[in-house]
């Protein structure tokens, strides 16, 4: 079975083919940082407009890149939330269009089950159970992923995503948008251990994060940094380390608690925060000193992509869904509500 995906939840167009579930024939993504970076975040609907413009491009690109032509999809996936309406109409109707057009199954997908389901996309993936920690810009939670639809919630952040602490913190220092990369290339030079930044916990058990303390923390530090004489005592290079390392202890912590909770021995860390080198050496250290294995996608699955909506897709066209063409986007998509349509 040959499946087309299409992910434009924000501000990447992606596109991607997918052969039998397991072979990623192509996989296109179109980034729009250059635009978006002189504002240092994301515009809704500049975000939209460019979709646009790439959607068709992007699509053809990937179905010339596998080799293959319209007529020899089986069906098309395409993301309708969470994530910015605008953004998520554009690629809905283009997908609606190509398959009332081509008569091709069409099926909506979860983006967040999209990432939980893209270490599926590796040669050695995770089998089920296992608990996934997803960390973007937009997201910060926990699953028990049981099996293929089933989801349990475990943690989610109360606030601001770890991503969106990242972004802010970079931009208080004068990095740019966006700010996973630069923060963890600058905390590369730097002390760890300069500062001590707030760990937020809720409660002992709680595995809800909350990172909105720790941003207000770092700001209001380095607006008294800026102002003391001790730049030379404390580098922004420290800064970035010492933040850098309070957002992975949290995350460590809970995710490490989460699985314990399960009593499964797998882990999977997923989303665009997924790429950065220190969280994931220290995941897997810890896991394995507690006999766990963690996975995680190579870096192209970990951003936005079509890979794993076409993945997710698979799988629903296989159960029989299908979308009805009078369905529409949702900014909010809560993981669980898939669970509870089945």
């Amino acid at each position: 079975m040959i499946i087309l995906g299409i992910d434009t939840s924000c501000d990447d167009t992606s596109a991607s083919v997918l052969a039998d579930g397991r072979t990623v024939l192509s996989n296109i993504i179109n980034s729009q940082i250059k635009l978006h970076h002189v504002y240092g975040g994301v515009v809704p609907e500049l975000a939209s407009r460019e979709h646009i413009r790439n959607i068709a491009p992007v699509v053809d690109e990937a179905l010339s890149k596998a080799g293959i032509g319209m007529d020899q999809l089986d069906g098309i996936a395409v993301t309708i939330g969470p994530g910015l309406i605008g953004s998520l109409l554009v690629g809905l109707y283009y997908a609606k269009g190509l398959a009332i057009v081509r008569k091709i199954p069409l099926v909506g997908v979860n983006h967040l089950e999209g990432h939980v389901l893209s270490t599926l996309l590796e040669d050695d993936p995770p089998e089920f159970p296992f608990v996934a920690l997803t960390v973007s810009g937009g997201h910060t939670s926990l699953y028990h992923v049981k099996g293929l639809g089933q989801y349990a919630p475990m943690g989610q952040t109360l606030d601001d995503a770890a991503g969106e602490a990242y972004d802010k913190v970079a931009k208080i220092l004068g990095l740019g948008y966006p700010g996973g990369a630069v923060v963890e290339a600058l905390a590369l030079t730097g002390d760890k251990d300069k500062i001590r930044f707030p760990r937020a916990q809720i409660s002992p058990d709680s595995l809800a994060f909350s990172f909105s303390g720790l941003k207000t923390a770092v700001s209001m530090y380095i607006t008294k940094w800026k102002q003391s004489e001790k730049q030379s005592e404390v580098r922004k290079e420290d800064i970035a380390a010492s933040f850098q390392e309070a957002v992975i202890d949290v995350l460590a912590q809970k995710f490490l608690k989460a699985a314990e909770n399960a009593n499964v021995n797998t882990l999977v860390l997923a989303g665009g925060v997924a790429c950065n080198k220190a969280l994931r050496q220290r995941l897997t250290q810890e896991a394995d000193a507690r006999g766990m294995k963690l996975y995680y996608p190579r870096p192209a699955y970990c951003t936005d992509n079509g890979a794993m909506i076409a993945l997710t897709g698979h799988y629903r066209i296989l159960r029989g869904e299908r979308l009805d063409h009078a369905d529409d986007v949702r900014s909010r998509y809560p993981i669980e509500e898939i669970m509870g349509s089945r």
